[in-house]
């Protein structure tokens, strides 16, 4: 983590790409008039509610209420966030936190799901990316904000809470139950394919994934007793996090060029970022998924890929998160995190309610294997008085069936990993034509 003034550190966050900030703001325009007539509406309503509401409420809440309403209707994305809720953000970033395990937004006042994390009680429960959360056990979600809605989520491990979800294809509303837990997120998965093709699938950016995808990109050229010979990025379902992580996973893959820039009103959301350690793959084809679930930092990595044309994307069109929302802490222990700029692709796309759009596109189906035995194959071995090969090994005449790997049994599973794989080996092959 960068830290900036002895206080304040550089990360990015959950959902969004996140930047933190000092805790004075830049200066604003002097000319710029006060609107004075709706501080005196504001003034006006604060003391109307605080003596007439049907209940006495404390200023402190009436005017945290205030703030929250102010952000809340500006995006998604900006939001007031109360002294426990800035230290639960903190936990969040470092990659251990209590809940259900997903990444939400709001959308027409439901929570909506970005994404299951890998390995959470939201995602082996069923939770898929694009539902709509309208209950949060008994309490309708309408008329919450977002913090109030993830504060139900989040509780004490082991305990249940039961979501009542509306699910695009579904006819009526689905009810999941999860029980929460320490979610502990593990950025960086590997394993190596076939042909000497591997994967790494990366789950979230967090502050050590550059460096861990070095490592696992070393572990596999070990495990393959030489370079790699292609590469699937499976960014699927990956909501985002801190785009300096976003930034160095590019790095590992361009030799130089831009990544990614951001523009906003103020100077300091103008930042570019430059690729400079190298192409580790050394130009070896790299195929990169993505889906509807796939959001800021995953679509940051995605568009410098294409732009550059190192890899090939495949897939879904991504989520659609281009905005940077930079944190400010306040002098009370709270923060505000509001959207100070959107971010661009090295040819100078805006993600922002746009989204990647594949090179490939791969739609969702679901794929079922025939069993060969169900299949009329007529091959010149079941002809009678066939030729033996002349090469083959004698046997002791027993069929040895070679056992199906955990590699087989997971391309057999999804459809989206196999294609992926087809292209990298395709792209090797016409790579090697080429020399």
């Amino acid at each position: 983590m960068l830290v900036l003034s002895g206080t304040v550190m550089g990360i990015f966050i959950a959902v969004g790409t996140t930047v933190w900030a000092d805790k004075e703001p830049q200066a604003q325009d002097t000319e710029k008039a006060i609107p004075l007539q709706e501080l005196r509406a504001f003034v006006e309503v604060f003391e109307r509610v605080s003596h007439d509401y049907v209940d006495e409420i404390d200023d402190k809440k009436l005017l945290e209420g205030a703030i929250s309403g102010m952000l809340s209707s500006l995006d998604p994305h900006s939001a007031y966030l109360p002294p426990t809720d800035y230290k639960e953000m903190e936990e969040h970033t470092r990659g251990e936190f209590g809940g259900l395990g997903m990444e939400v937004g709001m959308e027409d006042g439901f929570v909506k799901v970005i994404s299951p994390i890998d390995d959470t009680p939201a995602q082996k429960a069923g939770v898929q990316a694009g539902d709509l959360i309208i209950k949060l056990g008994s309490e309708p979600v309408k008329g919450k904000t977002l913090g109030e809605a993830v504060k139900i989520m989040r509780g004490k491990p082991g305990t249940k809470l039961k979501l009542t979800i509306v699910r695009k294809g579904e006819d009526k509303p689905l009810q999941i139950e999860i029980t929460r837990a320490v979610i502990k997120v593990k950025s960086i998965k590997q394993k190596m394919l076939k042909d000497g093709v591997g994967y790494v699938r990366i789950s979230q950016f967090q502050v050590r994934t550059g460096n861990d995808l070095v490592s696992a990109l070393l572990k596999l050229e070990k495990e393959n007793n030489e370079p790699l010979q292609g590469l699937v990025l499976d960014l699927r379902n990956n909501p985002g996090g801190v785009l300096n992580a976003a930034v160095q996973v590019s790095d590992v893959f361009l030799d130089d060029g831009l990544i990614v820039y951001t523009e906003g009103r103020i100077q300091n959301s103008q930042m570019r970022f430059e690729a400079a350690n190298g192409d580790m793959l050394n130009g070896k084809p790299i195929v990169v998924l993505i889906n509807e679930g796939s959001a800021s930092a995953s679509e940051i990595v995605a568009g410098a890929l294409q732009d550059q044309q190192r890899a090939v994307i495949a897939g879904r069109t991504s989520f659609g998160k281009g905005s940077v929302q930079t944190l400010l802490q306040l002098n009370n222990g709270a923060a505000i995190k509001v959207t100070t700029a959107r971010y661009y692709t090295p040819s100078g796309r805006s993600i922002q309610a746009e989204g990647i759009k594949p090179d490939v596109e791969i739609d969702l189906v679901k794929v079922e294997k025939l069993n060969k035995d169900d299949l009329i194959n007529v091959k010149e071995k079941d002809l009678a008085g066939h030729l033996e090969n002349g090469d083959s090994e004698k046997t002791d005449g027993v069929d040895k069936k070679s056992k199906v790997s955990d590699v087989d049994k997971a391309l057999e599973r999804d459809f989206e990993l196999n294609e992926a794989l087809r292209l990298v080996k395709a792209m090797a092959i016409a790579q090697k034509m080429q020399k």
